[in-house]
């Protein structure tokens, strides 16, 4: 690699947890990364929790980070929103992720005539609260959604998340939101600026190809795919892009920090 990292962003399902157990290598990496004081952020399409509440699930698997080490797609929506319209109003579908970020930038959260109707992941979309961001759509607010995944992972099995709710609004509607979470650079790209990084001096390390590798391309970030998550090795070569190095797990980018 001839490129120098100083910085890292990194994927936390299926490259630090799974299932809520630390991968092994997990927490030496992190901590070789606090005791080195780099520049770090671990980032999630999770919009469900805070980043007070995931740190606290970290600490449970025995990864100890910051609070302010960590930024969601809910994060980074409240973020985005505040830059385009600061101080503007929100209809949110969501749980406390989503609306303590909003509430945090400086949004009133309204069913009145809001600026933005905001979706986010929840465990319990009600037909009536779709209804409203339908009705609110249609008459004039702007549709936002933290991200586009369409399913959730559970114990029982996938379940249908935001980009599947998002699909059922549009097809409602006729309005395509815009999209803030992985793949969009623009959720990469806030990280940056949030700990004052470069992109040619920063690593994105990811389970997914078509999430986290994709984006920090499109972010010019060097990428590595780690095998202890969703893509296989064996699907990577049918992708039309490239990580820029793949390893078994975190655990052998531990001695790179």
């Amino acid at each position: 690699m001839t490129r120098v990292i100083e910085s890292w962003l990194t994927d936390m399902d299926g490259v630090l947890v799974h299932e809520g157990h630390a991968i092994p290598g997990a927490a030496e990496f992190v901590r070789a990364l606090r005791d080195k004081e780099r520049p770090f952020l671990i980032l999630t399409n999770n919009s469900i929790f805070t980043a007070r509440d995931l740190r606290a699930r970290l600490a449970t698997s025995g990864i100890e980070v910051p609070e302010e080490s960590i930024w969601t797609s809910a994060l980074a929506t409240a973020q985005f929103l505040s830059d385009q319209v600061p101080g503007g109003s929100a209809y949110a579908i969501g749980e406390a992720g989503l609306t303590t970020a909003l509430y945090e930038a400086g949004y009133t959260l309204t069913e009145s005539d809001p600026d933005y109707v905001v979706l986010g992941e929840t465990r319990t979309y009600s037909f009536e609260a779709i209804t409203k961001a339908v009705r609110l759509i249609l008459g004039g607010s702007r549709f936002i959604c933290t991200n586009p995944d369409t399913t959730g992972p559970s114990q029982q099995g996938p379940l249908p998340a935001t980009g599947a709710v998002a699909a059922m609004i549009t097809a409602a509607t006729g309005r395509e939101p815009y999209f803030v979470g992985k793949p969009n650079p623009m959720m990469f790209r806030s990280a940056l600026n949030r700990i004052d990084a470069h992109s040619e001096t920063t690593a994105m390390i990811g389970d997914r190809m078509d999430t986290d590798v994709v984006a920090g391309i499109e972010a010019g970030l060097y990428t590595y795919l780690v095998m202890t998550g969703s893509t296989k090795i064996h699907e990577v070569d049918t992708f039309p892009f490239r990580p820029s190095k793949v390893v078994d797990s975190i655990a052998n980018l531990v001695d790179l920090v």
